[in-house]
């Protein structure tokens, strides 16, 4: 049986892996607060342990292995980072400063099987899911970078969150327990391509946790010709799962909406997606696309005014995602795919 991730596991079944060795239990309190707490994760370090229970720990759970390997910075203070698993998978997290906050934008995936058309995170397919320990050490990697921890948590990077449900469960549990990292629900959001049958089971936790929905276009024949068949479901399921969302866990849904010049941010576009947000009192959040280098292109700013003024006008509360480190392959899955395709 594979070794446990040290960083990942709970409070309560610390204590109960202390037990299990007949040690008091207050043994994995101990552990949990040198983790959750103050941030320590090497047995070494923790010097209110008896040497053994120490070694014990060593033996028993993996020690955190992901590593930074690249940065790329802005002059805004953004700072993407591509970390390099145990395994030699790589992967992406942000780190955003506005002001006196501090955003981590965390993956949940190496690659993606969603594939949507204008994003670099699905070039390469699903390689694998990421246990709840590594999600944690992109936490932890972050807060050791920044020199704190940070203010809100997205789950806006590479992958489905959703398509990995289990372990991003164990990690939100962990990340908002008061046990653990202590976050308030409110301060994390978890994106999603619109998966339904995760986005019900996210749905059921019944925490306060907000969801974003990736909807891109507000019909499906326009969804149709960015998102592939296979984990595309039709805008009136995702939708009605946003209203599920909105009775179980009482917060508004956002719907994320990527611009593409010339392909879904025409005026008729804008008017449906103003009137499915007020329809299911969802917000709604502008993306100007950030290219890739392929086919699509970003609106002018013109353009992007005149499609946010026509949402709003429909009653809709949106937004337009202020641009943080453009000059730092912003967009995501660039930084790793510069990383694993350096010639293309």
């Amino acid at each position: 049986m594979s070794r446990p991730f040290l960083v990942g596991t709970s409070p309560a079944v610390l204590r109960e892996w202390a037990k299990s060795h007949d040690l008091p239990a207050f043994r994995g309190t101990q552990i949990a607060d040198w983790v959750y707490k103050k941030g320590i994760v090497e047995p070494e370090r923790m010097n209110n342990l008896p040497l053994p229970v120490r070694e014990l720990i060593g033996n028993e759970f993996l020690a955190p292995g992901t590593a930074v390997t690249e940065t790329a910075g802005s002059g805004d203070g953004t700072e993407k980072l591509l970390l390099t698993l145990q395994d030699g998978e790589t992967i992406e997290m942000v780190l955003i400063p506005a002001e006196e906050r501090l955003t981590f934008c965390l993956s949940t995936q190496v690659g993606c099987p969603v594939q949507c058309r204008f994003c670099a995170s699905g070039r390469d397919g699903l390689i694998r899911n990421l246990a709840a320990g590594e999600i944690l050490e992109e936490f932890l990697l972050g807060c050791s970078r920044a020199g704190r921890r940070p203010d809100n948590l997205v789950f806006m990077g590479i992958g489905e969150g959703l398509l990995n449900f289990r372990e991003l469960a164990a990690a939100l549990e962990v990340l908002s327990s008061p046990e653990g990292f202590g976050m308030s629900p409110r301060r994390i959001t978890v994106s999603t391509s619109g998966y339904v049958p995760g986005m019900l089971k996210f749905a059921e936790l019944e925490r306060e946790f907000t969801l974003a929905i990736s909807l891109h276009a507000p019909d499906d024949e326009t969804r149709s010709r960015l998102i592939p068949d296979k984990l595309r479901y039709p805008v009136a399921e995702i939708m009605a799962a946003a209203d599920l969302y909105l009775r179980k866990a009482g917060r508004m849904v956002t719907l994320e909406y990527t611009l593409l010049e010339g392909f879904n941010d025409t005026p008729p576009h804008a008017r449906a997606l103003g009137a499915l947000a007020v329809r299911h009192r969802c917000k709604v959040n502008l993306i100007p696309y950030n290219s890739t280098g392929g086919e699509f292109r970003r609106p002018s700013r013109q353009a992007i005014r005149e499609f946010e003024e026509t949402v709003a006008a429909a009653g809709a509360h949106v937004t337009v995602r202020v641009e943080r480190g453009a000059k730092s392959v912003a967009a995501c899955g660039q930084l790793r795919t510069r990383a694993k395709h350096p010639d293309s």
